[in-house]
Order: structure tokens, then sequence, then C-alpha cells
């Protein structure tokens, strides 16, 4: 492909990416190919000879679009939002174009700095104390995962690194039952044993219970384990509850035990003033990670990693091969020792985009929209008799079910709620996704799509109430 081949088709692209994200809402929000029809769409062989990009645009839009569930459809209230944002697109095409790979200072000076900057922006939007550092990781999973390692070789003084698990096979990490299920594959990853993670109940606000977490820990010191790291959840996934992290924090510092905090959704509020009561405690804990990807409009992925002690989060991960010595060592963030890769994007500069194409207030009333329409559902959802919400709602996630007055068994309401699920979402006008609280089948009514709005949120509403009624 020349240049003025290039110059053309990237145009034409983006005035289908404009299109496309300004009729987003018009597509089906989940996909309704069944499986294995994209794959059978696509020829078993790839092609001898190259072929034209209007032939492989093409393509793209007759075989891989109906394939897309569409992430930001204002309609989409599944999951936890994967956001994306027009000033984010343009910093991640800019991105592409460059092909920066950031591992050191050396490789991109800006892309190193960049972050650094960032990080100490966000940082003190959030008010955490000065004596955190920050580092963008790709996954509020893999961020978990280097505050487990770096937990870990803190308290054998870096011996696993060295010498393995000799001796060192009887720690112990503690977590919710709401704990996001990354964390169980994190301890796997990180050497620990699924049977080292330590599940404590949950109150009737879905919180974890800390009588039960001191209580645990207290058992586990009389039976000759090593209490490890705490694993603080801001924000639930299925309820978005959060831990009672002052209480927490207190235990962690008691026991001298590493506390990591997973604000993965949630922490984004913390741009909000009136949020700032979710980390008071702060001063105790050692890691913390949120995901800008999913709350602050920033295109996956993105997710910001703070530190407390950055000094062993380098020790844990940091090793230096004669070809990636430089002058420079020690004088700057070579971010390759912050984390498990050695490889990583300029992730940083999409983020500078947003914070400042937005403005601080521009994010905060973004955020605080999407909570005034969560709390105009609630009220709307409360006037219904035929419909239960079934967890508090400290953020914009709705957790609730159809309980019609003449239906009581507890298997029928599941069957009923279900099929209202399927229903909905195989109408390509909504989609939603559902958990269990209490063992009963909950439908998740999520509200942070980037272009959501006031009509959308009614509309659904109407949507699950007009199928409900034909159930």
């Amino acid at each position: 492909m020349t240049s003025e081949e290039f110059r053309k088709q990237a145009h034409s692209f983006v005035d289908w990416m404009a299109n496309y994200l300004e009729s987003v809402e018009d597509f089906p929000v989940k996909s309704p190919v069944i499986p294995g029809k994209i794959f059978q769409s696509i020829p078993d062989h790839a092609p001898n000879d190259g072929e034209a990009m209007d032939k492989i645009f093409q393509d793209f839009q007759t075989k891989i679009l109906p394939g897309i569930t569409h992430w930001q459809s204002p309609n989409f209230f599944a999951y936890f939002p994967a956001n994306s944002s027009y000033p984010s697109i343009l910093a991640e095409m800019l991105t592409a174009t460059l092909g920066t790979q950031g591992m050191i200072w050396e490789t991109s000076p800006a892309a190193a700095e960049l972050e650094e900057k960032v990080m100490n922006w966000l940082l003190e939007l959030m008010s955490f104390p000065d004596n955190f550092e920050g580092v963008i990781q790709d996954t509020a999973s893999t961020a978990s995962l280097a505050a487990l390692l770096t937990a870990r070789e803190k308290i054998t003084k870096y011996r696993i690194n060295e010498t393995g698990f000799n001796g060192h096979e009887d720690f112990r990490v503690y977590c919710s039952t709401e704990t996001h299920s990354s964390i169980e594959k994190d301890v796997k990853i990180a050497g620990l044993g699924r049977k080292s993670l330590i599940k404590i109940p949950v109150d009737d606000q879905f919180r974890m219970r800390t009588d039960l977490l001191e209580e645990a820990i207290q058992n586990d010191l009389k039976e000759g384990y090593r209490p490890l790291c705490i694993i603080a959840t801001l924000g639930t996934t299925s309820t978005t509850s959060i831990d009672p992290l002052p209480e927490i924090s207190a235990i962690s510092k008691q026991y001298k035990l590493w506390l990591h905090v997973d604000a993965a959704f949630a922490g984004s509020a913390l741009i909000l003033p009136e949020f700032q009561w979710m980390i008071k405690g702060i001063e105790n804990i050692d890691s913390f990670v949120f995901n800008p990807h999913k709350w602050l409009f920033t295109n996956f992925d993105c997710s910001v990693y703070f530190v407390k002690d950055a000094k062993a989060l380098i020790h844990t991960f940091e090793i230096l091969p004669e070809y990636l010595k430089t002058q420079t060592r020690g004088q700057v963030n070579d971010y390759r020792d912050w984390g498990v890769p050695l490889g990583r994007r300029f992730r940083a500069l999409k983020l500078w985009f947003v914070i400042r194409s937005y403005g601080i207030s521009g994010l905060q009333a973004k955020i605080r929209y999407h909570l005034k329409l969560a709390q105009n559902l609630i009220q709307n959802i409360e006037k219904n008799p035929d419909f239960e919400i079934l967890a508090p709602v400290p953020l914009n996630t709705i957790c609730f079910r159809f309980h019609p007055h003449n239906v009581k068994n507890t298997e029928k309401l599941d069957e009923l709620n279900q099929t209202l699920l399927e229903k909905i979402n195989n109408s390509g006008k909504a989609y939603f996704t559902h958990t269990r609280l209490n063992n009963k089948y909950t439908i998740r009514f999520m509200i942070g799509q980037t272009y959501t709005t006031e009509k959308h949120v009614e509309n659904a509403w109407k949507l699950i109430m007009k199928t409900a009624e034909k159930l």
C-alpha cells in the first residue's frame, strides 16, 4: 500500500468510524449470531496474493460487524462498560501510527515521562497521599497479580524469585466472597495455590465481614499459616458494594499484611469529592487499581496501578540483560520493571487526551450524570409492585428482579427472570447481564456507558416492563 492509498483509505475509515458512532444505537446491542457463524464465513486458507483494501473492508462490514457486540452503544447496560470517547479514539489512532514500544525511557522518552506526569495528575485528582506512585497496566487482573507478587517477594526478602517456593508454601490471601474472580486466577499464577485464598463472608450489604476476616487471620496464625495479603474491593462486580476500608486497613496494619484495593470500576468516582469516603483508611493500603477504560471514557486497555513502595515493585520484576542497559538507568522510570510484560503500549497518550479534552469538571459532570440516572431508575423500579431491588445501590448498578405478587416459588422466579433477560437481549434493543444474590437470579442494570442518556435508560426500563407483562 502506498502513502497515497493509505491516505485515501484512512479518510474513508474515519468517515465510517464517525458514522458508526453516530448510529451505533441502531445496531443490535448484543450480537445475534449463532456459534460458529463467523468462523464458517471466513475462508479456511489465507490468500496467496494480496487483496484490495476495499474488498477487505467490505468483508469487515459484512462478515465481522454482524458478530460484534456493540459496547459503545448507549443501550449497553451489561457487565461494566469498556468505554471509549472521541478524544480517546483520536489518541489511539496516533498511538497506532507511532507504533511506540515503551519498555524503557530510551525507547521513547515522551511515553515514559507523560505516563509519570499523568499518574501524578490522577494521584492529585483522587486525593491520594504523596507517598504513592502510579503506573499504567493493561488490566486490573494484571495489576492485582503485580500486587500479590510484590507482597510475596517483600515478605520473603525476595527469596522466592531466587530459589522458588522451598519452605514458603503456607501463605494465606484474604478476600470476600464477592471479590472478582481474577483474584482467584492471580493466586494460581503467583504460585500461591487456589487453596491459599480464603474467602470471607459478606454482610447484608454484600461487604466483607471484618469480624470474620480477623477471625480467619487469627485461626491461620494458630495453624501455622503465613497471612500475606488482604484484597479489599471498592465496587464489587455483582453489586458495586464497597468493602469497609477503614476497618480492613486497621486489620492489615495490626497484622502487618499487604493491603491491595481493587477499585477497577468504582475508582473513577474518586474524582468526585463526595465519594472520597470510599478511601478513608488509604494511609494503610499498599496498592490500588482502577480502570479508566471502564468509567473514565478511555479506550481499553488502560488500568492505573498505584503503589506505595515502588522500590519493592521494581525489585520484584526487574531483570537487566546487557542489551537493555542504558546510561539513563536510575535517573528515569523504566516502566518495564513495574509489571509483568517487557513490551508496553503508549497508553498514557489516550488518557492524557481524555483528561485534557473533558477537563476535570467535564469528567466529574459525566460521572455525576450517570449516578443521577441510576437514582432516577431506582425510583421507577420502587414504584412498580412487580419488581424488587435486591441490593443497595452505592453507585450506578441496580440489581433487581421481576417478582409478580402471585409467584412465590424461588425456582419459578429464577426461570421467569432468566427468560425476561434472554428476551430483552435477543431483541437487540438493550443488553443486560445477571448475577446471583442470596441464591436469587438477579438482573444487573449498569448505567455507565459514555453516550447513555436519560432517554436510553427510560426506554430500557419501558422495554423491561413491557417484556415482563407478556410473561
